[in-house]
């Protein structure tokens, strides 16, 4: 387990740090010079642009700047916004627990959805496995925007029941105003997770060793519990690890949508307003947060399945 531990922490390491040469590079590449952002309108004198440029460290190559990006990242200094000139780290992390909350929120709603419905559809086929196949059928092809407007037409705008935007004050407002944002994250993942589920369940169930054990008189409860449900929790971890990376990604239109004050809201605001350093960020950000989510679900898989350790000793 340790090997596999070391292993797994080099893999993000190596990845982490690949990604941050690209996020640094792609947007110092693109079209267009950082300094603008500063004059906006304006058109400076070649004095101004050149004493900007400086300030900004725009005049030394890229391989220096991506180096003293990453040593001060190490340190825990993100640079300043090139809008409002506050250090990063605070604009970012002023809205990272609130998109945590919500991401966190969401992946509950996933998990318990997702498993409920993709089990029955395993256990009882027939009407109730099709009932659940229409529900997710339609729940996968709903995207985000999508459903935040049809979740604010009807759960905030008719009925009430919720803010249409923002978050309340103090703990139980702030859930409250997530409930809704939540729900929209959670519609195609929960259809993704239940079929997911009901697939690698009916993989374990029409196995001979279970069919043998089911003939045999073994009571139904024990067969799923010891052979069916712990063999099939390797792709359904999988799938639970991808769907939430995958959910930090997507708030970036719903919280849009619900305006939400998280990192995704900050990010479009940030590429808008062509905020270099707060776009690396949370780029960046984005990037670890899949990386640690697919990581922890290899680890979780290893300690379920004594064969991956092997795997992890002999890699």
């Amino acid at each position: 387990m340790g090997r596999l531990l070391l292993y797994r922490l080099g893999g993000m390491v190596t990845t982490l740090l690949l990604s941050s040469m690209l996020v640094f590079g792609s947007l110092y590449l693109a079209p267009g010079s950082p300094e603008n952002v500063l004059f906006g309108s304006r058109a400076p004198s070649a004095e101004a642009r050149s004493a900007v440029r400086h300030q900004l460290h725009l005049d030394q190559p890229l391989l220096v700047r991506y180096w003293d990006w990453l040593t001060g990242l190490l340190h825990g200094d993100l640079g300043r916004s090139m809008v409002t000139g506050q250090p990063v780290s605070d604009r970012v992390g002023a809205g990272l627990g609130t998109t945590v909350l919500l991401v966190g929120l969401s992946i509950v709603l996933v998990v318990l959805l997702g498993l409920t419905l993709g089990t029955a559809a395993a256990l009882w086929r027939g009407r109730v496995d099709a009932a659940v196949n229409t529900v997710t059928s339609v729940s996968v092809t709903v995207p985000p925007f999508v459903a935040s407007t049809l979740l604010i037409s009807v759960f905030a705008v008719r009925l009430g029941w919720f803010p249409a935007s923002g978050t309340g004050g103090g703990p139980g407002g702030t859930v409250h105003g997530l409930v809704l944002p939540a729900c929209a994250l959670a519609l195609i993942s929960a259809g993704f997770l239940a079929r997911v589920t009901r697939n690698a369940l009916r993989e374990q169930l029409d196995r001979e060793h279970v069919q043998t054990a089911l003939v045999r008189g073994l009571p139904r409860r024990v067969v799923l519990r010891d052979h069916v449900f712990r063999n099939a929790l390797p792709p359904v971890i999988t799938a639970v690890g991808l769907l939430t990376s995958g959910l930090f990604a997507s708030t970036l239109v719903v919280e849009s949508a619900f305006a939400v004050p998280g990192i995704g809201q900050l990010t479009i605001q940030s590429v808008a307003q062509k905020d270099f350093p707060v776009v690396q960020a949370v780029a960046l950000l984005l990037v670890g947060a899949f990386v640690v989510c697919n990581a922890v679900s290899d680890l979780v898989q290893a300690l379920i399945d004594p064969r991956l350790r092997t795997a992890g000793r002999t890699a």
